[in-house]
């Protein structure tokens, strides 16, 4: 089977890539507010938790506590960024590993925003613990996370390597 070279992968698959995450997120969010109220949890493992939280702000509940105003705020930033990783794709989607960041990014800020116009919150579900975190988080837990965050944490790092490679070979 022959793969692919570096010039041949079109807009369409990164935008394919970012429609898959959407869907992701999206069908498990749909699932975790079917299945749970605000604030259950349930423990799978001594280190993992599935929870239903809601969060009003951005990464890490940042002006969660703000007047309601961060809602627009961020939906709009949302789409801004969205159109940003969209030109990003349609001038550099030949770039495999940076097409691939963008349109994990794409996904992620998408699902997102989606939540943000549909509920007025980010339902987060996935919530890791370990006593290890506790001088950084209270009680050993990492903030609740889901789908659309962990693309968009893909994505940064995945931006992150493509740069550090890239000066590597200049």
């Amino acid at each position: 089977m022959a793969t692919q070279s570096r010039s041949s992968t079109p807009l369409t698959t990164w935008l394919a890539l970012s429609a898959l995450i959407i869907l992701a997120d999206q069908v498990t969010k749909v699932m975790i507010l079917g299945r749970f109220q605000y604030g259950d949890s349930v423990t799978l493992t001594s280190f993992f938790n599935l929870v239903r939280a809601h969060n009003t702000g951005a990464a890490f509940s940042f002006l969660a506590d703000a007047a309601g105003w961060q809602r627009w705020f961020f939906v709009v930033l949302g789409f801004g960024a969205s159109a940003m990783f969209i030109w990003m794709l349609k001038q550099h989607g030949k770039q495999r590993l940076f097409a691939f960041s963008v349109a994990m990014l794409l996904g992620g800020a998408i699902g997102n925003v989606i939540d943000r116009l549909w509920h007025g919150y980010v339902v987060d579900f996935l919530q890791f613990h370990w006593d290890v975190l506790a001088p950084l988080f209270p009680g050993g837990y990492f903030p609740a996370f889901n789908v659309a965050d962990s693309a968009i944490t893909a994505g940064a790092i995945g931006l992150i390597l493509d740069e550090l490679l890239r000066v590597r070979r200049s």
